[in-house]
């Protein structure tokens, strides 16, 4: 018997509810550019502290999630697909900015959303 769309959706909204462990070597904040027809991800790093927040690594400081803390990108990775991204940051980047199996994982399921939305013409708002 066939899982409808709804309890797919649904798994994955409870499944997005777990803890994570955060990835030492820093977070992605990932946006499309509709007009250059580009995915892009912005690599952020991070220091986690003893109760597992991500930090800044200048100041110390835990990392609001509400974007509300303008910091400088470490790196930018652009891609037309999410194939392209991942080989990006992946197979050609010189620093492993990925330390965590996990994280990896989540990036290229947000990569393929990303451009599922950018090839249907819809929002695409990073989990």
């Amino acid at each position: 018997m066939a899982q409808s769309v709804l309890d797919t959706t649904a798994l994955d909204d409870k499944l997005s509810q777990r803890f994570i462990e955060l990835d030492p070597n820093g977070y992605f904040i990932i946006y499309l550019d509709r007009d250059a027809r580009l995915i892009y991800a912005e690599h952020y790093t991070n220091t986690i502290n003893d109760k597992g927040l991500a930090c800044d690594p200048e100041t110390g400081e835990p990392i609001p999630c509400n974007g509300s803390l303008k910091r400088q990108a470490s790196t930018l990775f652009k891609g037309r697909t999410a194939k392209e991204l991942c080989i990006e940051i992946f197979e050609k980047s010189t620093t492993c900015l990925v330390s965590r199996l996990d994280h990896a994982a989540y990036l290229g399921r947000e990569f393929v959303r990303a451009e599922d939305a950018l090839l249907a013409g819809e929002e695409y708002i990073q989990d």
